[in-house]
């Protein structure tokens, strides 16, 4: 299925959501390949890249096989919004995201992310000015509000498409509510009923069957897998092949075929921010990668210690060696 959001084009239903310390170019990339139809960067410090901040800078990098993607930047700002956007440009983002969903604490003292939805007239404004300097669609990622007692996505979304976004993205709790409970279908349906431009919706995509509920509870356009694609980039495979499995056939991946992604998306990472920042930066992944393989738990803590990526190496041969050995592989 062909969504368009402004002028660009998406083939499939299933797209990478922004998160902080783990939607890096190497992760994007992975989850391209396996099926994702568009991704968006780490969220971006708008002020940061102001400050021509080179750690800031560098989440602006883009490859060329990670299209269609979106740079995804946050502030309060009018202004350093939109200098921040055109300066974006130069790094071939296909879209602007502009995050107003982020419920960090960190982010929201600065003015930044979910903190944004108390202050709907503000986040219009900052839509209005990035979209006068850029030339490719705008989106907006938006929680359902603050709080229970203040629930205005539809609200915001609309303010928003009035001021030119071309998409919401909407996650389908409250800043409050964090990731838990589960996700509300019934605002993220009303906030598809209240704007004309495509709607994403996003919270506890894990599996087809929660693609599946997502699209047909809400209608929404698209849907945003988050962290279950942590060291699963097969989550969009699954999900292609749930929602079309004529065209999308799908195997779930061997133990083998694990530790093989694991070790190739190690390496990417090392490659792209060299091995002892790249390692560190890997843990987390791979941690994630070996859960709920049979005996995890016993190499959990070794990986949460690499420091290498021969370290890595040695921690999947032996992974894979005890399962040959009690024949689960």
């Amino acid at each position: 299925m062909r969504l368009k959001i402004g002028n660009v084009s998406i083939d499939g239903l299933a797209a990478l959501a922004p998160m902080a310390g783990v939607a890096d170019r190497a992760f994007r990339e992975l989850c391209v390949r396996f099926g994702a139809s568009y991704v968006v960067s780490e969220m971006v410090s708008a002020r940061g890249i102001s400050f021509f901040n080179d750690k800031t800078i560098n989440l602006l990098r883009i490859s060329r096989n990670e299209h269609p993607c979106a740079i995804q930047i946050f502030g309060d700002d009018p202004d350093i919004m939109a200098n921040a956007a055109a300066f974006a440009l130069k790094y071939e983002p296909d879209i602007i995201d502009i995050n107003f969903g982020c419920p960090a604490p960190k982010v929201n003292k600065s003015g930044g992310g979910a903190i944004l939805m108390k202050s709907p007239e503000l986040c219009a404004r900052i839509v209005a000015g990035v979209k006068r300097v850029v030339n490719i669609p705008v989106t907006v990622k938006i929680r359902t509000g603050w709080n229970s007692s203040s629930v205005n996505a539809p609200f915001v979304a609309k303010l928003c498409e009035n001021s030119g976004a071309d998409a919401i993205i909407i996650h389908g709790r409250t800043r409050d509510q964090m990731f838990r409970p589960g996700v509300d279908l019934d605002t993220i349906a009303k906030v598809k009923a209240s704007v004309s431009v495509p709607v994403i919706g996003n919270g506890d995509i894990t599996c087809g069957q929660d693609a599946y509920n997502m699209l047909h509870h809400t209608e929404c356009d698209m849907i945003m897998v988050g962290r279950a694609a942590l060291g699963n980039p097969w989550v969009f495979s699954e999900v292609n092949h749930f929602l079309d499995p004529s065209n999308y056939p799908y195997t779930p991946p061997s133990i083998e075929e694990k530790l093989q992604v694991m070790l190739f998306h190690t390496g990417s990472i090392c490659r792209n921010e060299g091995e002892t920042l790249g390692i560190m930066k890997a843990r987390r992944h791979i941690i994630s990668y070996i859960r709920g393989i049979p005996f995890a738990s016993a190499f959990r803590d070794r990986a949460s210690r690499v420091t290498c990526m021969r370290d890595v190496e040695v921690l999947a041969e032996e992974i894979l060696n005890t399962c040959r050995n009690d024949a689960i592989c």
